[in-house]
């Protein structure tokens, strides 16, 4: 894993956190896990950072791991939902990225209005058709340990830049790489391997 252009808010060997960003796979990123993704911070500090892949559909929809816990969707829509791959870390484990944050078991506040959960309570809501107004469900999620962010940021395999909720919930799968390096203003299509390097 690796990132690319040194943020801004990397200032005298302190870095701001960059929690609700987008990290955006740089085309020359080879390791097959963060192939031309793009990966939603959900958390980022001195002891490392947490994302979940926005754009790696598994062939799985939330009804087959509702049956899987014994919990029953309510409607057929529900069952449809589609279920993403995070991250390589811990793909046997279900997360739910939604808006509001509400009031569940275990869940990380990433912003005011977006919240990270991996309780059974928030999945039981959302069978009964009760669960947050928007919902970004995966298995797994994508980790680094301390420094190793940072040292991947430096080595230029991955942009960075604000997140927008839009990407995440209402995007297109296929679109939220390009879309999330347009936030920055970058086409990603015309970068190459040395990108960032003038």
């Amino acid at each position: 894993m690796a990132m690319a252009c040194v943020p801004d808010t990397m200032v005298m060997g302190t870095l701001d956190s960059l929690s609700n960003h987008f990290l955006i796979a740089m085309p020359a990123l080879s390791d097959p896990n963060f192939h031309h993704t793009a990966t939603y911070l959900c958390e980022h500090n001195d002891e490392g950072a947490l994302g979940l892949i926005i754009n790696r559909p598994t062939d799985l929809q939330l009804g087959e791991i509702l049956e899987h816990m014994g919990i029953e969707a309510a409607a057929a829509d529900i069952a449809a939902q589609p279920v993403y791959l995070g991250g390589p870390v811990q793909n046997d484990r279900g997360f739910v990225l939604h808006q509001p944050v509400g009031d569940w078991e275990a869940t990380l506040k990433v912003t005011e209005r977006t919240g990270i959960t991996s309780s059974r309570d928030i999945l039981e809501a959302l069978a009964r058709g009760q669960g947050p107004a928007k919902t970004f469900i995966t298995l797994g999620y994508a980790g680094w340990g301390a420094g190793q962010l940072e040292e991947e940021l430096a080595a230029n395999a991955w942009l960075s830049g604000p997140a927008d909720a839009g990407i995440v919930f209402d995007t297109p799968y296929e679109q939220r790489w390009e879309a999330a390096a347009g936030l920055i203003g970058v086409d990603i299509k015309l970068l190459t391997g040395e990108a960032g390097h003038a």
